[in-house]
């Protein structure tokens, strides 16, 4: 197992601490685990370590790192509207999954402090098991994150640090810490760990439908969902447990959509937008790092693009809140896009929607 530059194929032990490739391209993992069985699920452990024989684990840190993230339900919210409700989690959003696989790595390796930015919800995740982990921890946020996000940053022990100005100043100000201090940055879009933990809200999807609903929305703004969606699907093909991909459609902020102009524009790079505040700030990325990545795959597979129109956001959160699912307001953005995506391309049944964050960290 090695890490790969996506961008000139360079090759690098993961024991390293440089969080990219010297070229400034982001790592990929070359991994090639068993192929994926519902015979081979350790359904003994009630956690994504279930799906440790498809994964890539260099020991079993894990176990001390490990707070039950995952074997979240499905439930229906209409005739065609499926929920996987990922909020009902540790640190009360979908981000757990990747978060327990890159402090598990971070325990193999050694490290002892990290620092990471986020707008909010994978700092939660990073700083929750990081405490776990005992593995001192820093998380830098933009100005405007939820101030009930920042305190359970700060509850779980690590430094806030609030940054002035957009998320993608925010991810300057941490990076540049990183290389003036040497520390290492488990960023959940850089550590291509993270990946290995999202792809199994695809598996657990698999063995509590046995099957793939016909479509699968997922937000996008790093991607860090969407990426594990794909490695998780390209599993199921690999071993044979479906025939074909379903349709993806990826959601983005109206006010902040590198990734749906490239996709009008059949581009393959991130377009540069005017970034707007948006109520769906956990997707609000003006410059996705792994964007080239996530069009590749995207032209791929056929996935589609839409926007979550703001104005729809807050009428969207009412709705899922009236049927008893509290979600915060990026969480509400995938309903609005999927009704922007029905409009555009009409009636869309058997539609598997990510309830990714809980409500109360957004009031």
């Amino acid at each position: 197992m090695e890490f790969i530059c996506w961008d000139c194929g360079n090759k690098r032990d993961i024991k390293t601490l440089d969080a990219h490739c010297q070229c400034g391209g982001l790592w990929s993992l070359d991994f090639k685990g068993e192929k994926f069985s519902l015979d081979s699920i350790d359904r003994d452990q009630w956690s994504i370590f279930r799906y440790r024989n498809f994964m890539a684990l260099e020991d079993e840190s894990w176990k001390d790192v490990s707070l039950g993230e995952g074997l979240t339900p499905i439930v229906r919210f209409n005739e065609d509207i499926l929920l996987k409700m990922d909020y009902l989690m540790p640190s009360l959003s979908y981000k757990d999954r990747g978060a327990v696989m890159v402090i598990s790595h971070c325990k193999s390796i050694g490290v002892k402090k990290i620092v990471q930015d986020s707008s909010g919800n994978a700092g939660n995740s990073i700083a929750a098991y990081a405490a776990k982990a005992g593995i001192e921890c820093e998380i830098f946020v933009p100005e405007g994150t939820s101030a009930k996000k920042i305190d359970m940053i700060r509850a779980h022990g690590a430094i806030c640090t609030v940054v002035p100005g957009t998320r993608d100043n925010c991810a300057d100000v941490c990076r540049q810490k990183v290389k003036d201090e040497g520390l290492y940055y488990a960023n959940h879009v850089y550590n291509p760990f993270f990946y290995e933990g999202t792809k199994t809200y695809i598996f657990e999807v698999f063995e509590e439908l046995k099957r793939i609903p016909r479509n699968l929305l997922i937000p996008v703004g790093n991607g860090t969902l969407f990426i594990g969606v794909i490695k998780g699907l390209e599993a199921l093909l690999d071993a044979g447990l479906i025939e074909e991909m379903p349709q993806i459609i990826g959601v983005q902020s109206q006010n902040c959509d590198p990734l749906v102009k490239a996709y009008e524009n059949s581009s393959p790079i991130p377009q540069v937008v005017d970034v707007q505040a948006s109520l769906a700030e956990g997707i609000a990325i003006g410059q996705p790092m792994r964007g080239k990545e996530i069009l590749e795959a995207s032209y791929k597979y056929g996935v589609r693009f839409v926007h979550a129109p703001e104005d729809e956001i807050l009428k969207a959160r009412e709705d899922l809140a009236k049927k008893g699912v509290y979600i915060e307001h990026t969480t509400a953005a995938n309903l609005a896009g999927y009704r922007e995506y029905c409009r555009l391309y009409g009636k869309t049944p058997d539609t598997l929607l990510p309830m990714t964050g809980a409500g109360l960290k957004s009031d």
